[in-house]
């Protein structure tokens, strides 16, 4: 049965002291509001550089030339590094790199054009490996493949994007040609990508085919796919690959300049030691919010059981048990930090949805920010905690008060 003069009481007591009833309850408000969207804004971070992620291998290592910045057997600093076939070979053969893959970018400015219709697209020049290392779905027809590579022939994959641009919906795309430089390539699939919508804008062609077009055996950057190797084993594959190369293009193996390596295990551990210590900071704020809340509400109900000192030394003169009167000074605290408390929550909670869907309507894609969203359970645990703090708050000096004699509290 629901007690209606208790309820009748409590409704009396908050609205006789509306500004006290208005601070208590924002404190709570804001405890919990705040909780919501600093976990959401974490959360909307961490999304964004895990999908970055996924658009490459996690077990890879990348090698790019570069310029020496140390004097090496009579050397001088300051040359120029360039790989080719010959650095792919040796490096594909380290113990611990499972695949390899080199890329290779047409020299000049040019137009991808097929009849009237003319587009500009990033062209990569690749081995079949590259499939593997990017995460590239293909989903008509197939990618590049060895006999490509061995017969330098002139085809291509091109991304959802391209196959947009160039073709009608309805329209066959395997087996048309797309001209690139003056010379026709001919589509042999199309394929998607798990990273941002730019992967798409791609035309991939076989790696020996255009170092044949630009007469070189020149490669840009060459990346490894490591398998399962942890960390530790990958920074010794990453040490094998900078000896190598230093060994063939004859600089000191301590010299970083010279190739850059890029360990994406290592990288995504750090990322990931990133993360803890902002969601650490995150819970830190958050908690410090909800704590300040709960002092709050403590405060508050010690000014009111203060205040009501004599009417509750009245109640108990006329027979109310102790039981009773904490039982509505309790109640009071449980509902103002509960209805308080559930409104930060849904404000919360509807900012960051508005977001979201804003976002996503307005395809708004910024790249260190995506997806934001809250572990709803992990909020809702914290707001039961605050009016179980609140319950607490209220409890202490409730119970301080109901032991004060009658006489002694009207007296008061």
């Amino acid at each position: 049965m629901i007690d209606y003069d208790k309820w009748q009481e409590i409704f009396t007591s908050l609205q006789q002291h509306k500004l006290r009833t208005f601070l208590t309850a924002f404190s709570v408000w804001w405890g919990i509001f705040m909780l919501v969207i600093l976990l959401g804004a974490g959360t909307g971070l961490e999304n964004s550089i895990t999908h970055n992620f996924r658009d490459d291998a996690i077990n890879s290592i990348w090698a790019f030339p570069g310029e020496t910045s140390k004097p090496y057997k009579g050397l001088p600093v300051g040359r120029r590094i360039k790989m080719d076939n010959d650095d792919f070979d040796k490096t594909s053969k380290i113990d611990g790199v499972r695949l390899t893959t080199g890329r290779y970018y047409l020299n000049g400015t040019f137009f991808i054009s097929r009849g009237d219709k003319s587009f500009s697209y990033d062209i990569r020049s690749v081995h079949p490996s590259h499939q593997v290392v990017e995460n590239t779905s293909v989903t008509d027809g197939r990618y590049i493949n060895d006999i490509d590579i061995q017969k330098t022939r002139k085809v291509c994959v091109i991304g959802r994007t391209v196959k947009e641009s160039f073709f009608e919906k309805e329209e066959t795309v395997l087996g048309e040609y797309l001209q690139i430089k003056g010379i026709e390539y001919k589509i042999v699939g199309v394929f998607t990508d798990s990273g941002s919508p730019r992967e798409m804008e791609k035309i991939y062609l076989p790696i020996s085919t255009t170092q044949k077009i630009d007469g070189t055996d020149q490669i840009n950057m060459l990346i490894y796919e490591i398998g399962d190797a942890s960390l530790e084993e990958s920074r010794i594959i990453e040490e094998k690959i900078r000896n190598q190369f230093a060994l063939k293009h004859k600089f000191s193996n301590s010299d970083e300049r010279a190739v850059y390596v890029r360990n994406g295990i290592e990288s995504y551990q750090e990322f990931q030691t990133v993360f803890s210590f902002i969601r650490g900071f995150i819970w830190f704020v958050g908690i410090g919010s909800i704590i300040a809340g709960v002092i709050g509400v403590s405060n508050i109900m010690l000014i009111i059981v203060k205040d009501r000192t004599k009417e509750i030394g009245v109640r108990k003169a006329l027979g109310a048990t102790p039981l009773s009167i904490v039982g509505m000074i309790v109640q009071e605290a449980i509902f103002l930090t509960g209805v308080a408390g559930y409104i930060g929550l849904a404000s919360g909670l509807g900012v960051i949805f508005g977001l979201q869907q804003i976002m996503v309507q307005n395809e708004i894609e910024i790249e260190y920010f995506r997806n934001p969203e809250v572990n709803t359970s992990v909020v809702v645990g914290a707001l039961l905690i605050l009016i179980v703090s609140g319950a607490v708050a209220g409890l202490i000096p409730a119970l301080q008060a109901v032991r004060v004699n009658p006489v002694t509290a009207m007296k008061s």
